[in-house]
C-alpha cells in the first residue's frame, strides 16, 4: 500500500495545511480516506489523478472531512470526463448530507445526468463491509457531526490502515488500531483537553494497548505543529508519501 497525505490539517488551516484527505494505492485499486474541502486542490498539487480514485471512505460529515466531494464529483463530470463509477462509503446520513452540500454550493448539481455512476454506501459501526474490493470495519467514536462519526480500519493489499478520525478517547480505539501496519491518529493538542478531540498525552498513555506497527499523528493544532523538540512522535505533512 502506498499512502499519500493530501491533507492533514484541522478545520482552520493551522500551519497552512490542507484539510484531511489520504490517498491509498493498493492492488485492489486507489481510494481516499476522507475528502476535506481542499481535497481537489491538493490532488492537483501532488499529482494525484482524480479519475483514478474508485472509492472515498468517510469518517464523518464535517466540511474539513467530506466537503471536497462536490468538487470531486463536478470535476469528474465537467473537467476530467470521468466514466468509471465512484463509490462513497460513509456513516448513516451521508447520502442526504451530500445532496444538501451540492445543492447549497451548486444548485441542481446533485441530480444532473453524469457519464459515471455515483454509489453511496452507508456503513455502520461494528459491521464489516467490502466496498470496491476494499474491506472496511467502522468503529463508533465520539465527535458530534450531525450524523454518526466513525473510526475506520481498512484492509487492502495485505496491509491494515487504521484511522481514528476526529474523536476524544474512546475504548473502541484499541481494537480499531491494534497491530495495524499504520495507525493514523488525531493528535490535536499536547496535553490540553479539548472536548471531542484527542490529545497526544491521552493517546500516548494507551498506546501499549494498541501496539500499532507505526503511528502517524494528524489534525494537529498550532501547539502540536510547533512543539516537538524531543521527536516524541511522527507527524503527518501534506505531500508525505509512505510505503506501508
Amino acid at each position: 500500500m502506498r499512502l499519500t497525505i493530501l491533507g492533514c490539517g484541522d478545520a482552520f488551516g493551522s500551519g497552512g495545511r490542507f484539510n484531511t484527505c489520504f490517498h491509498a494505492s493498493t492492488p485492489e485499486g486507489a481510494f481516499l480516506v476522507d475528502c476535506g474541502a481542499s481535497a481537489l486542490i491538493a490532488m492537483r498539487r501532488f499529482g494525484v489523478e482524480p479519475n483514478g480514485v474508485g472509492t472515498v471512505f468517510l469518517t464523518h460529515l464535517h466540511g474539513d472531512h467530506f466537503g471536497g466531494l462536490p468538487w470531486l464529483i463536478l470535476d469528474g463530470q465537467l473537467v476530467s470526463r470521468r466514466t468509471a463509477p465512484l463509490r462513497i462509503a460513509g456513516p448513516r446520513g451521508t447520502g442526504a448530507r451530500l445532496v444538501a452540500a451540492m445543492e447549497a454550493l451548486y444548485p441542481g448539481s446533485s441530480s444532473v445526468e453524469r457519464a459515471f455512476s455515483l454509489e453511496i454506501v452507508e456503513i455502520e459501526p461494528g459491521v464489516p463491509r467490502v466496498v470496491g474490493g476494499v474491506a472496511v470495519t467502522p468503529f463508533a467514536v465520539s465527535h458530534p457531526s450531525g450524523a454518526p462519526s466513525l473510526g475506520l480500519r481498512i484492509e487492502a493489499g495485505g496491509k491494515v490502515l487504521a484511522y481514528t478520525g476526529d474523536t476524544e478517547w474512546v475504548e473502541a480505539l484499541i481494537p480499531l488500531g491494534r497491530h495495524a501496519d499504520l495507525l493514523i491518529a488525531e493528535g490535536y493538542t499536547i496535553e490540553r483537553p479539548v472536548k471531542f478531540h484527542l490529545s497526544w498525552a491521552t493517546l500516548r498513555e494507551r498506546l501499549p494497548e494498541i501496539a500499532p506497527r507505526r503511528l502517524l499523528l494528524t489534525h494537529m493544532s498550532p501547539e502540536m505543529i510547533a512543539h516537538d523538540p524531543a521527536g516524541r512522535y511522527e507527524a503527518a505533512e501534506d505531500g508525505m508519501v509512505l510505503e506501508i
